[in-house]
């Protein structure tokens, strides 16, 4: 009887954890998207890049700025998000994990910039200069925010969460999850992955197609690399408790 009680109030105590990290999650990403939505008018000029776009009602103002403010708040949010999930999964962890996974926290979001960055900067302008130049040629082409806000985020997005992949590996195998063996192992499917998203987010010719294969290829190679360094510091460390 006292067992079950026990079991009853940590399971009261974890959905009483969730419900908190749950809305703290909430009021931040609101907080964010109230921020970003006052400051619309400063961020859509670098967004669209003073290019001509068209509404095509009042309503499609409103779905875009929200989308906007939306999209940059989620990505803002993530490493409080990030922090969140870890304080509610700490007591399932080791000390060891759960300072690994504090720790990959701040990089894995850096990567996610960096990656949103690539795409923003590089892979959105090549794509969108390549298709607005194969359009004119044969017709007056008219671009609508909503259908330039979604082809942005198609050809970012993706590439912000592919940047992720060096730290992730390299945490999966800190928690031991993985090793550098068995990701050597898929790498023919990793580049097959890499390959079916280059030619997702590119136009059919070669050249757009190798600028995006090109650093996924060195991302996957960079992780796995990164997973060789990470598993001979967990073996080292091993040993090292083991003859203490």
């Amino acid at each position: 009887m006292q067992q079950a009680q026990v079991e009853e109030q940590t399971l009261v105590e974890h959905i009483t954890d969730l419900r908190k990290a749950i809305i703290n999650s909430v009021v931040f990403f609101a907080v964010c998207f109230i921020v970003i939505l006052l400051s619309i008018n400063q961020v859509i000029p670098i967004l669209t890049d003073q290019e001509k776009l068209v509404m095509l009602g009042p309503l499609d103002v409103v779905r875009f700025y929200t989308g906007i403010a939306g999209s940059l708040s989620l990505g803002f949010s993530a490493p409080f998000i990030g922090y969140q999930i870890w304080k509610f999964i700490k007591p399932a962890l080791t000390e060891e994990e759960s300072k690994t996974a504090i720790s990959f926290i701040p990089g894995i979001f850096l990567s996610f910039v960096a990656g949103l960055a690539f795409g923003f900067f590089v892979i959105f302008p090549t794509v969108f200069g390549f298709l607005m130049n194969l359009g004119t040629q044969n017709f007056d082409m008219m671009i609508t925010a909503k259908e330039y806000f979604s082809f942005m985020l198609m050809t970012s997005i993706p590439l912000g969460f592919l940047f992720e992949v060096p730290l992730v590996l390299m945490f999966l195998t800190a928690v031991g999850l993985v090793t550098p063996d068995k990701l050597g192992k898929v790498r023919k499917y990793g580049y097959l992955l890499m390959a079916v998203v280059s030619a997702l987010i590119t136009p059919p010719d070669v050249i757009s197609q190798i600028i995006v294969l090109g650093p996924l290829i060195a991302l996957y190679e960079l992780g796995v690399l990164l997973s060789k360094v990470m598993y001979k510091r967990k073996l080292k460390t091993e040993a090292e408790n083991e003859a203490s």
